[in-house]
């Protein structure tokens, strides 16, 4: 069932979904040593999630130029169209991108779009870009990564995030990035919820004024908090696979997906990194309708929330609820 479903993904990792083979080939162009990075079997290998995030800035060693990162988005999108995704959201920081240099970073994303233009001809994938700072790298180099935002915001740089280590400051201490975008007319998602409680969720609607959050499901520790995210209409970003391999639940039938969407909440499906986590976006439908019994009504109806959160313009969520319509028609 799972394949033949069309998808929207709105938490994707651009690097993070980048498939090993890709990343141990590109190295071995460029003469670059990460084998330490690897299991036996050619895999991501990590130990936990901080050391995730370092084995993740390792893999993104050998990309080094746009044409590296048009490669790249070709690559991902051609495992995201495999699995059935017709519509998608990457995270992209210029941190990755040429140093937050706003002509560096105008060169890399000219040639993700580029990739993104050729998929859609090619596999019917639409791409879109959401500009995402590096949270540990501190709210004075996101301020940098919110001004190539802004300056590059339109009909496809359409939203504004923050990724990283959430226990590396605070929310509030890079509210005036979130300002910045804000006023560039981007829309705006934050992770939190994953790692750092439910607390960080309130934090985050509270000093970035954000209409998703990315992950928010350790929001069910605090069910005034749930009911919160129901009645405001807050989207989550949910990404199962990666919250069970990274240890955050022992297995899917602890997820709180199903509560969260059971108590009104407005929960979507993405893969977050998925070559990281063993995921496709099939491999997720797979795996959540043998756990809490959902069927072909219930992930029609994720997709279009999905739909009706994703940041793109009207026109391109019109096509993509027609799509789903007639998928399920």
């Amino acid at each position: 069932m799972s394949g033949l479903l069309p998808k929207v993904e709105l938490h994707l990792h651009l690097e993070g979904a980048a498939p090993p083979g890709f990343i141990r080939g590109l190295a071995a162009e460029k003469k670059v040593d990460i084998a330490r990075i690897f299991d036996e079997r050619g895999n991501y290998a990590y130990d936990d999630f901080w050391h995730f995030l370092k084995v993740y800035e390792a893999a993104t060693e050998p990309l080094k130029t746009p044409e590296d990162y048009h490669r790249l988005t070709l690559a991902v999108l051609e495992e995201s169209a495999a699995a059935g995704v017709i519509y998608s959201e990457t995270f992209l920081s210029p941190d990755f991108c040429g140093g937050r240099d706003l002509s560096a970073w105008r060169e890399f994303l000219h040639a993700i779009r580029e990739a993104a233009d050729l998929a859609e001809r090619r596999d019917g994938i639409v791409l879109r870009g959401i500009v995402t700072p590096i949270r540990h790298l501190g709210p004075e180099k996101a301020k940098e990564v919110a001004l190539c935002a802004a300056e590059t915001a339109g009909d496809w740089v359409v939203g504004f995030g923050l990724a990283g280590d959430e226990k590396s400051g605070k929310p509030k201490d890079f509210s005036w990035a979130f300002d910045a975008a804000r006023e560039a007319g981007l829309r705006l998602t934050a992770h939190a919820g994953e790692w750092g409680g439910p607390e960080s969720v309130r934090d985050a609607l509270r000093d970035l004024r954000v209409e998703r959050i990315g992950h928010g499901v350790r929001a069910i520790e605090d069910l005034a908090l749930v009911d919160e995210l129901a009645e405001r209409g807050i989207v989550l970003e949910v990404c199962p696979g990666s919250n069970i391999a990274l240890g955050l639940y022992q297995d899917w039938r602890s997820h709180p997906i199903h509560e969260l969407r059971e108590r009104g909440v407005k929960v979507t499906v993405s893969t977050d990194d998925p070559p990281f986590f063993h995921t496709t976006m099939a491999r997720e439908y797979d795996r959540l309708a043998t756990a809490f019994d959902w069927d072909e009504g219930v992930f029609d109806e994720i997709a279009k929330t999905s739909a009706k959160a994703a940041f793109c313009d009207e026109k391109t969520r019109e096509n993509i609820l027609k799509k789903l319509e007639k998928a399920h028609a």
